[in-house]
């Protein structure tokens, strides 16, 4: 024997209803015994709550819901029976309607509404959807019959969420089927006392009726017909890359169900446990899909440590604390047999090992009661101090994960609480069994979408990593980022497991955002066509609203505001990456205090593009210090539009000619005094120095000026270039003459003996500077390894591309970690 339930999602209209008599015809053509256990239509069985809740007021109000659920009933039948047929059904639903019309009529009149006149109303949805399902399969099927579960499950009087008698229940069940040799439609939710008071099972207790019938007839299987694919790893509506788990036990399930899972009303595992019998999960509208093996033993499925995550989205926090509870015996009987003698069910329980606090989970609804029977309770300790009142949190989540394979399996905990606390999640209590079965633990409310996703990538997809970006900048180096995001997508998710999604995204005017990822072949519409002006406090805003795991916010401005707001970001738990020395050229303090936050955040901050663009200049010093070695100089070529003049200026053309070539082919800023100035030059040694440890501020790096002040000071570009013409005599003078030596002119800054300066020298042919070319940067490092012979990095310094490559980079290594 097979039974089958269809829930509320199965039979919500009549073309589900079809499709779900395709299943049962399927089934009964292979089986030589079939039950089908349904459910009421989906939505029914909350307004006939609402109906009874509005009529128990004294108002009329609920009369509308009455006439709309009537038609609804008759619009359904309607669709699925012919007219010739189609009488005695609407008669049977106007009977059904009449009787409930006369018991919501009562509550008025009474303004009352008991648990047992709410189970009798609540009846009339699962009579209604068995009573037209069995009229439709019956032209079908002729040997269908409706059975109202009421004459054969039978409870105790616990109204709302009745018990059964399992013997006398199971004994119904039995003779019931001896009896006859029909396929029963049987009401799901519903039963009934001895004396036939009808009671209900509990919400999602069509479940429980299916395994109640399955358990007494031991049958072959308990088919669960839903709209997902099984039981999945985690609630799919909010982790998308949720998949169905194809095999699983009984008390992984039962977990699960604890823990929030909604595919099946928990009170159903026991008695298809109790007798061995499969449990399959199935989708209605996916019939050929294998769904999820529910058993006692389980295949391992590919080293599936964890089988599933569950979360309950709103838990109320409730903790006891106060010294004098410290090494006093009896204080948790006290505690939760108050809370047992209130019916107030406990979801989660900690206790510090110091024994002076215990924390304890349960349903919102029920926080207030607690707290006040709690606080009454232990009244005479809080009178003397002893013991605090009673602090509720109610913005708390609980998630768990669930496995066999858990037990005993080292590092699992640490794989959870890792990947928790990589992503900035506090976790607020931690409860965990020594069966091994789950780990619990409670978080902000806010955070749970990020926890779930980060905990279902970390052990379920651990070798594929989502990076979600938020970038600010659309300039050149924004533009060839994005450009390079796009080209690496494929590349990246296919041989590397990284997915590389932009998520928000700003220019100077407007800013867009999008959760599943910007598509990349169209972000300049999708900016202009923006209705959000860009704000910064407000786009950070809205990243963090976002809470996405595994963010980076990435900086590809040189600006001073968008710098400032970096520590903001990373209290946040958000990694930072950019291009941008402003930060780190600031203040000491400042740079200090970011890097000392990403450590304590444990997030990163990188800016390996804040010298020599994609160049590995900062990493290298890192890991020479990392390694033992000791910097003692540095000497380099670090702006690559001076690089590029100095390299043409050994050609004979004037210095000025030179620089308008270089305007002319994007090498410098628009206003080329910002690159020949030589603060940009100041602020990249200045960091450099700083990363080797050096407390040096921006003041405190000698710059020798290329040109006189009157340059600098020119009241426009066209005045710059005019004055640039009449002033650099000298330095083409000296060009001239450093070339008659066979020497080249270079721009250098050096770091020695913590003194940072910046002056133009002139190298000879055995210095390692004087080969450059183009705009190359080149860096010697002096230190205790590289005494005699230094470490040199060379190569482009400048140019959009190198600098978002490198930019790129930083991004994939927070991305790997």
């Amino acid at each position: 024997m097979k039974v089958l339930k269809f829930g509320g999602s199965s039979v919500a209209d009549a073309e589900r209803i079809e499709s779900l008599s395709k299943i049962i015809i399927n089934e009964h053509e292979r089986n030589a015994q079939i039950a089908v256990v349904v459910s009421a239509l989906k939505g029914v069985t909350d307004t006939l709550i609402n109906m009874g809740t509005t009529a128990s007021t004294g108002s009329d109000v609920y009369l509308s819901d009455l006439e709309t659920l009537h038609d609804r009933h008759n619009k359904v039948a309607k669709k699925l029976i012919s007219q010739k047929d189609l009488f005695d059904l609407l008669t049977i639903i106007e009977s059904y309607f009449n009787d409930l019309s006369d018991t919501l009529h009562g509550v008025r009149l009474v303004k009352e509404l008991s648990d047992r006149t709410l189970d009798l109303i609540m009846s009339y949805g699962e009579q209604l959807s068995a009573t037209i399902i069995a009229a439709f399969l019956r032209l079908k099927l002729p040997d269908i019959e409706y059975l109202d579960a009421r004459k054969i499950i039978v409870t105790n009087r616990a109204f709302g969420s009745a018990s059964i008698d399992e013997e006398v229940t199971y004994q119904k069940i039995r003779n019931y089927f001896n009896e006859q040799n029909k396929l029963p439609v049987i009401t799901g939710f519903i039963a009934a006392t001895s004396a036939q008071e009808t009671t209900t099972l509990g919400r999602g207790g069509s479940d429980f009726t299916a395994s109640i019938v399955g358990a007494a007839m031991n049958a072959d299987a308990i088919e669960i017909w839903t709209d997902v694919d099984g039981v999945m790893t985690a609630d799919p509506r909010k982790v998308p890359k949720a998949f169905a788990v194809p095999q699983m036990s009984y008390q992984e399930l039962m977990e699960m169900s604890h823990f929030g899972a909604e595919v099946v009303y928990p009170p159903t595992i026991a008695p298809a446990m109790r007798y061995k019998i499969p449990i399959w999960i199935k989708n209605t509208f996916r019939p050929n899909v294998d769904g999820t093996k529910v058993t006692v033993e389980v295949n391992n499925q590919k080293n599936m440590l964890v089988r599933g995550i569950s979360s309950v989205d709103n838990v109320s926090l409730l903790r006891l604390e106060g010294n004098g509870m410290i090494g006093i015996p009896g204080v948790a009987s006290r505690l939760f047999g108050a809370l047992a003698r209130n019916q107030i069910s406990v979801m989660i329980i900690t206790q510090a090992s110091s024994e002076h606090s215990i924390c304890f989970g349960i349903l919102p609804e029920y926080y207030k009661l607690a707290r006040d029977v709690v606080d009454q309770e232990f009244s005479l300790e809080r009178s003397a101090g002893l013991i605090d009142p009673v602090v509720v949190d109610n913005d708390v989540s609980m998630i768990a994960v669930v496995g066999e394979n858990m037990s005993e399996m080292p590092g699992v905990s640490g794989r959870f609480f890792g990947a928790l606390g990589r992503n900035g999640v506090n976790v607020i209590a931690i409860a965990q069994g020594s069966s091994e079965f789950n780990i619990t633990c409670l978080i902000n409310k806010k955070d749970e979408s990020k926890a779930l996703n980060v905990i279902h990538d970390e052990f379920f997809l651990s070798n594929v990593a989502t990076i979600n970006l938020f970038l600010i900048g659309t300039g050149l180096i924004g533009q060839a980022l994005i450009k390079q995001i796009k080209l690496q997508v494929e590349y990246l998710r296919n041989d590397f497991n990284l997915e590389v999604k932009v998520c928000g995204l700003a220019d100077r005017k407007t800013m867009l955002f999008d959760s599943d990822g910007i598509d990349l072949s169209c972000w300049r519409e999708g900016l202009s066509n923006s209705t959000q002006s860009m704000e910064v406090n407000e786009f950070i805003r809205q990243m963090n609203e976002a809470n996405l795991g595994r963010s980076i916010f990435v900086d590809c401005t040189a600006s001073d505001l968008v710098a400032s707001k970096y520590a903001e970001v990373i209290n946040s738990s958000i990694s930072v990456v950019t291009p941008n020395k402003r930060a780190n050229s600031s203040s000491y303090q400042e740079y200090k205090q970011l890097n000392k936050l990403a450590r304590l955040r444990g997030v990163d901050f990188y800016y390996e593009t804040n010298v020599g663009a994609g160049l590995p200049i900062i990493s290298t010093i890192h890991d020479l210090l990392l390694s033992g070695d000791k910097i003692h100089r540095i000497e380099a070529v670090l702006s690559g539009t001076l690089s590029y003049i100095f390299n043409e200026f050994q050609q004979g053309i004037p210095f000025h000619t030179i620089v308008q070539k270089a305007q002319k082919l994007g090498y410098t800023e628009p206003d080329p005094r910002e690159d020949l100035n030589g603060m940009d030059v100041a602020r990249k040694i200045l960091i450099l120095a700083r990363e080797c440890g050096h407390a040096l501020e921006l003041e405190d790096v000698t710059v020798e000026a290329l040109l006189p002040q009157a340059v600098f000071d020119a009241e426009s570009i066209d005045q710059f270039f005019s004055l640039l013409g009449e002033h650099s005599k000298g330095l083409n003078d000296r060009r001239d003459q450093v070339v008659k030596q066979g020497k080249a002119l270079r721009y250098i800054a050096s770091f020695v003996d913590g003194v940072a300066s910046i002056k133009l020298e002139d190298v000879d042919a055995l210095h390692p500077f004087y080969s450059l070319s183009g705009s190359d940067n080149i860096v010697a490092i002096y230190s205790s390894r590289y005494n005699d012979q230094p470490l040199v990095i060379k190569g482009a310094g400048a140019g959009a591309d190198v600098t978002a490559g490198g930019v790129f980079a930083d991004v994939i290594k927070i991305g790997k970690r």
